[in-house]
């Protein structure tokens, strides 16, 4: 890691200065369990390694803290602010584990992601799965739960209004043992909010205090799920107030929020 270069960026932040914190790293040629291992030390919500293919392609190579990722959006966001120039304004770039192709635009001043819908595993979801997972045995979905992807696949379910998402303490261990069986990268939790834009809280990781503060897999989800554009607000509970919008381009998913440089 010694040559290599490392910039922190906030992403989807709704004021300036704040957003989910993700390290950009460039010129990097360590090896997968050097990288869990860097992004386990500087403990960020994401950090992304760009790398360069033997064929000249670019590479992102996603780490969480607890655990290597299929893709991050808000990680990638922050490599398309490092990558993109008035000069580059669209590159199209692959993940590192499973290969899927993304498009990195920079359009306005703002930068965004163009991926594709991704097959979403085929799950049973029985009546008491979310009641269970949330550990809120008498809770109502709003809408049934459902499995959708962007890259990686989120179990998403729809509660009431803001008042229960935010009081949710659900079974941490127990999504995280049902999403590895299953291939489901945890679960999203959801509600519409009164001036038509939606709320969300992501529920991937055994400590409450890792809790994410922006999921923008989750929102590309969501719109592929309701087959519209939305803006999802996220965070707030946190400290980190974040606003991410999914545009539904039929064929494709734009993501895209206001990502700056630490």
């Amino acid at each position: 890691m010694q040559n290599s270069q490392v910039q922190e960026l906030l992403c989807f932040g709704v004021v300036q200065g704040s957003g989910n914190a993700a390290l950009v790293v460039r010129h990097d040629d360590s090896s997968a369990e050097q990288r869990q291992q860097f992004a386990r030390e500087r403990n960020k919500p994401a950090c992304v390694f760009i790398d360069t293919a033997t064929d000249g392609s670019i590479v992102l190579d996603f780490f969480y803290p607890h655990r290597r990722s299929p893709l991050c959006s808000h990680a990638t966001l922050a490599a398309a602010r490092v990558l993109l120039s008035a000069e580059r304004p669209r590159l199209a770039v692959r993940t590192a584990m499973h290969g899927q192709p993304l498009t990195l635009i920079l359009q306005s001043g703002e930068v965004f992601l163009q991926l594709s819908p991704q097959p979403a595993p085929q799950v049973a979801l029985p009546d008491g799965l979310a009641q269970q997972l949330l550990a809120a045995p008498g809770i109502l979905l709003a809408s049934p739960p459902a499995i959708a992807s962007v890259g990686s696949p989120k179990l998403l379910l729809e509660v009431a209004d803001s008042a229960t998402l935010q009081a949710l303490t659900p079974d941490l261990q127990g999504i995280a043992d049902w999403g590895k069986q299953h291939g489901v990268s945890g679960a999203y939790v959801w509600c519409r909010r009164p001036d038509g834009a939606l709320e969300g809280r992501s529920f991937n990781h055994l400590d409450p205090a890792a809790e994410d503060g922006a999921t923008g897999v989750a929102a590309g989800a969501l719109a592929v799920l309701l087959k519209s554009s939305v803006t999802v607000y996220q965070g707030a509970n946190l400290g980190t107030p974040c606003q991410l919008r999914a545009e539904f381009l039929d064929e494709s998913i734009l993501i895209g929020g206001k990502t700056e440089f630490a």
